[in-house]
């Protein structure tokens, strides 16, 4: 038998129950396949446990010296989620990427051709889980921080002005960077190729940003991703960083919400970019 003589079923002979996916449908498809792969839960477990440890550690550094009047204990309790945004990072990227490795792209637009609506399904689950899965790591990071900063009196409580915010902030700021990687992943479709990215966005943006003069790095450092993103879950936030800041980045910043938009801008453009992409490329 040759080639021409073997019948392939066309996408209208399909089951009218696949031809007929909603919306619904594909969010619960996307969600059994991120809750179906076993290394979600050892990434989102890494994720919490990185989080709370680092926190813990930095926190425990405060007690040892002396604090100034723009000392953040919330921010400073949330310092491990300055290094595990790569991990969520990480598992943005393989939300979209591991698909185009294994070949299961292929199956999935079959089942749904409708490129922006298997995006965006993936996209809302992705972004629910990495939300759920943040706010864990920062309660439980915050709490475990303040405990350690009480034995020298320099805790504080949810209670306090903009304390609330930075610590919901610090799951706000980890979705939105497992949704710019997600976006990253979409253009670059190679795991390795787009954690690399990622973590030259991430880490890399923000080394060079401190390498500049500092008359630079007043107009410069604040539209940075990282720097921007960060001021969410800061508390206190000084007119100059200081050796009080838990993030690192010289100069003036953005107010917390306006800050948190430019980061959601970036997030939103390197979406977009992959989107773009992914209807117009053959899987």
């Amino acid at each position: 038998m040759t080639a021409a003589q073997i019948a392939v079923p066309s996408l209208n002979s399909l089951p009218s129950s696949m031809s007929k996916v909603t919306f619904g449908g594909a969010l619960r498809s996307e969600f059994t396949k991120i809750r179906s792969v076993r290394s979600t839960y050892w990434t989102l477990l890494v994720m919490i446990v990185l989080t709370v440890i680092l926190g813990a550690v930095a926190s425990y550094g405060t007690t040892k010296s002396h604090q100034g009047p723009y000392f953040d204990p919330a921010s400073w309790s949330l310092g491990g989620v300055f290094l595990t945004q790569l991990v969520i990072g990480v598992l943005g990227t393989l939300v979209i990427t591991s698909e185009y490795s294994t070949g299961m792209i292929r199956t999935s637009l079959t089942v749904l051709p409708q490129r922006g609506l298997l995006a965006a399904a993936k996209a809302l689950v992705f972004a629910a889980v990495a939300f759920v899965t943040g706010l864990i790591s920062s309660f439980a990071s915050f709490f475990t921080g303040q405990a350690i900063m009480s034995s020298n009196h320099t805790n504080t409580t949810l209670s306090h002005p903009g304390v609330l915010r930075a610590v919901i902030g610090g799951a706000l700021f980890l979705t939105v960077c497992g949704l710019l990687a997600f976006g990253i992943g979409l253009l670059i479709r190679h795991t390795a190729g787009a954690v690399t990215a990622v973590a030259g966005v991430l880490f890399v943006l923000p080394l060079l940003g401190n390498l500049l003069p500092p008359s630079w790095q007043d107009h410069i450092n604040k539209w940075l991703p990282t720097a921007a993103g960060a001021q969410i879950w800061t508390a206190n936030h000084p007119p100059h960083a200081n050796s009080a800041s838990a993030i690192g980045v010289g100069g003036p910043m953005f107010a917390p919400w306006t800050g948190f938009a430019v980061f959601c801008g970036y997030a939103a453009i390197a979406v977009a970019a992959g989107l773009i992409l992914f209807r117009k490329r053959d899987a």
